[in-house]
């Protein structure tokens, strides 16, 4: 039976330790995590009524008078009594002569308090219970009770702190937090609005603070760091919040091998020490290798494509490739002498066949996945369909994405240009309009720009972008050249920041490292959302709170806004 109550209770320690424990794992999961040989275990029970956590106690505590404070996990009997805080569960005992209660301790109680009242709960906070995400949401601060949800935000505190020291204590970074009301900035995401009482203007929040960081260069601080909250209205995507948190950095002085060092020390310091430890240095791929190899320039490395797929499995994968992007695939099947059991084997000539099974590899009893196209887009089937394939697998049991391993990757050397999708003979940048192009390939900028690469980077993780930076452009003449000429940008809009650079900008660079995704990794949640405290659902509201919610019209008229019936039942449009 479950009665949710906040209780605060004074016990009694007794000495009759048993073989079962109620500690659950979590418990003993945070305190490893927050355990080194240099580092003294933090204090939960200072500055409050209680004298110890639930999951703190042990027999080293039998005797003592301890004072405990947490909800009521379970009751049976009106005699024993499960608490349960952030920390753990232990066992109470109200006493009767006659029980002989188990537990490898016991509080005997002394006296009680009860401090509220808990109506009936809309789910039980037990992790076996299954609830629906829009339930969860809508009860957020319930939800938040689970020993999961407590992990992970409890985690995530962790890793930011051993974040902090490293940047701040061990390598000079100065903390700095930078504005959220800002201006529109051109290219990249799309930005939410915010109304002035200026007629017709509006502030935008920022979806990075791309140009403070560069600017704090351009004024001498060497070294930047934020835990830096971003904004994106990118609209109903499930891996995606309309608000995120990144761990924002800037550099002055320093080339692509320092960043990646960086990273690389930072990631290794701040991480759990319940998880295998990370190796360092990181491999690094180009982006030309990744998609021409993974066909994809986030590939999950934790695995190959070689063994087990079945001929029916071949059918499903033609047919996904078929449904999803109108494209045929044509698989070859290598028997013992290598020869190719498929219709395509007579329109390739053996010269053709043997190069290409010296290209990839092949062995025998090997499968191959042909297909034809541009050169981008045939590669991106193909790695769409490496990942089809690995789920194919692993619904028949076969261990390819190991969860317990993360393997990290470098992607460099990605085109600094691609062309616009509504109009291909004009450029966009391929990450933003402050990259700094490939010192090799400067002299393209002026004669074929799209054949240019960049100096911007990516760290992936199992297949999870989960940080991207670059050098910067700190020449004036050369980035309003680029604004200007190849990207045809209103260069007024960032008149302030061609101004600073005018002015002796650094060589700098910098990477932004997303929190909420990596996070997610590390624990292995589903979702970010898992992550998050407070997180948006799938279409970007928040069901606790309701939120977007309507304005009054007498408060909207400061901002010189009228909201105008909507012409359909889908949203309302704003003059």
């Amino acid at each position: 039976m479950y009665f949710p109550s906040w209780l605060s209770q004074l016990y009694r320690g007794l000495s009759r330790p048993i073989r079962r424990t109620t500690q659950p794992i979590w418990g003993s999961l945070y305190r490893s995590l927050l355990q080194s040989s240099q580092r003294r275990i933090p204090e939960f029970s200072s500055f409050v009524v209680r004298t110890n956590t639930c999951g703190e106690l042990r027999s080293s505590h039998l005797g003592q008078e301890v004072t405990l404070c947490g909800w009521i996990q379970y009751r049976r009997q009106n005699t024993f009594l499960v608490l349960r805080d952030f920390d753990g569960l232990v066992q109470v005992i109200i006493p009767q002569d006659e029980k002989m209660p188990t537990g490898e301790i016991e509080i005997k109680v002394k006296t009680a308090e009860l401090l509220n009242a808990c109506k009936k709960l809309p789910f039980e906070i037990k992790n076996f219970v299954k609830k629906t995400e829009a339930l969860r949401l809508q009860y957020r601060y319930l939800d938040l009770r689970s020993f999961q949800m407590q992990y992970n935000l409890r985690l995530r505190s962790q890793m930011v702190m051993k974040m902090r020291e490293y940047l701040c204590n061990l390598h000079g970074f100065v903390d700095i937090e930078t504005p959220t009301l800002f201006k529109r900035t051109p290219g990249g995401a799309k930005e939410f609005l915010v109304p002035s009482r200026e007629p017709g203007k509006f502030y935008s929040l920022p979806q990075s603070p791309q140009q403070f960081k560069q600017l704090l260069m351009v004024g001498g601080l060497d070294r930047y760091f934020q835990v830096a909250r971003c904004y994106r209205d990118e609209g109903s995507r499930p891996d995606r919040q309309p608000e995120f948190t990144q761990i924002d950095i800037e550099m002055s002085f320093v080339d692509q091998t320092g960043i990646q060092s960086l990273i690389e020390g930072l990631l290794q310091y701040s991480w759990p020490n319940d998880k295998d430890p990370v190796v360092v240095p990181f491999p690094t791929m180009t982006f030309a290798e990744v998609l021409a190899t993974y066909g994809t320039d986030k590939p999950d490395t934790r695995f190959g494509m070689k063994k087990y797929l079945k001929r029916k499995d071949i059918e499903s994968i033609r047919n996904f490739a078929a449904d999803h992007f109108n494209q045929e695939i044509l698989p070859v099947f290598l028997n013992a002498n290598r020869n190719w059991n498929s219709p395509v084997a007579n329109f390739i000539m053996e010269s053709q066949r043997l190069e290409l099974i010296r290209l990839m590899e092949t062995q025998e009893e090997d499968v191959v996945l042909l297909t034809a196209g541009e050169h981008n887009k045939a590669c991106s089937l193909l790695g769409k369909l490496r990942l089809e394939c690995a789920d194919l697998l692993e619904t028949r049991g076969v261990v390819l994405r190991d969860p317990t391993l993360f393997s990290f990757l470098w992607v460099v050397d990605f085109p600094l240009f691609l062309p616009k999708e509504e109009n291909p003979r004009e450029l966009e940048s391929a990450h933003h309009p402050f990259t700094a192009p490939h010192p090799s390939d400067i002299h393209l900028l002026y004669t074929e720009p799209k054949k240019a690469r960049s100096q911007h980077y990516d760290l992936v993780l199992n297949g999870n972008e989960i940080g991207g930076g670059s050098i910067r452009i700190h020449n004036a003449e050369l980035q309003r050249y680029i604004l200007a000429t190849l990207l045809k940008e209103d260069v007024k809009m960032l008149s302030h920041l061609l101004q600073a650079l005018d002015y002796g900008a650094p060589p700098h660079g910098g990477i932004a490292l997303g929190l909420d995704r990596l996070i997610c990794l590390v624990t292995g949640s589903p979702s970010i959302r898992d992550v998050i405290a407070f997180p948006k659902s799938f279409r970007g509201h928040d069901l606790m709170s309701n939120t977007p919610d309507s304005v009054p019209p007498e408060e909207l008229k400061p901002y010189h806004i009228r909201v105008s019936k909507p012409t359909d039942s889908k949203a309302e449009r704003a003059h």
